[in-house]
């Protein structure tokens, strides 16, 4: 049975006179991974912040495993929500270990459990622990450092997990492996919900279980990555699919 994780009830967000997001509803359920594919300006890391508390919405209800999110605790509920972000943000001063760290030792964690832990997701990133615990973020790459962003994300075991554009200042190479390790990851953690914002159609599709395609505040498609590119809801749809064919054309055409 589909137990939902984060819920958006007839969410309106303004800032000032202008409507961001005019009326949003969706349902996430837990386990799952759903991107969010939308270009500057649609409403996708508003929707991002809406679901951490960082925002509140200007009307209609955001619930978080069943209870609305004005009920939540909101450090708590932060401490206990999973981060990956474009800036990857490791403070360069601790080792890449301590960076791990650093939510577990807020919530209160026995040092036993913290190494343990961060052994357990080093290994897990594909980065050996007896190897990579103790050096600092400037000696490690672009996609070394996401790695340790994404076992930091992990360390206090949180229900779901909030991407922000992660890979968008990678090269194309490392996009495509930590793509691959993405998403065998969220395999590997069947009860753990990802929430993955891009821009590009192509890791959307790729990512996720379920795609929420969004334009000026709006959901346009919220479907499975077969229904839509079979099914497209709308023209807008249409034409992000039409515009990538475009571009995949002009590349086979330029090699």
């Amino acid at each position: 049975m589909n137990q939902p994780e984060i819920e958006f009830e007839h969410v309106v967000k303004r800032f000032g006179q202008t409507t961001v997001i005019p009326d949003l509803s969706f349902t996430i359920n837990k386990g799952e991974f759903v991107t969010v594919l939308g270009a500057s300006g649609s409403g996708k890391t508003t929707t991002l912040k809406m679901i951490n508390g960082l925002w509140q919405p200007t009307s209609g209800t955001v619930k978080i495993g069943g209870k609305k999110l004005t009920e939540h605790n909101q450090v708590d509920l932060r401490r206990h929500i999973g981060y990956v972000v474009q800036q990857i943000a490791l403070f360069p001063h601790l080792t890449i270990k301590q960076n791990i760290a650093v939510v577990p030792k807020l919530l209160g964690w026995e040092q036993a459990k913290i190494d343990q832990r961060v052994d357990e997701l080093l290994d897990l990133v594909k980065l050996p622990s007896d190897q990579y615990a103790d050096r600092y973020p400037a000696q490690l790459s672009g996609g070394q450092q996401q790695r340790v962003g994404l076992a930091r994300a992990l360390a206090a075991n949180p229900d779901f997990i909030l991407f922000d554009e992660p890979l968008g200042a990678l090269d194309a190479l490392t996009r495509i492996d930590l793509q691959k390790e993405i998403k065998n990851l969220h395999a590997s953690l069947a009860d753990k919900t990802f929430f993955f914002v891009t821009h590009d159609i192509n890791e959307a599709l790729y990512l996720g279980q379920r795609v929420m395609v969004m334009n000026r505040g709006r959901l346009e498609q919220f479907a499975s990555p077969e229904t839509i590119v079979q099914h497209p809801a709308s023209p807008f749809v249409e034409e992000l699919l039409a515009t990538e064919e475009r571009n995949q054309e002009l590349w086979r055409r330029l090699q």
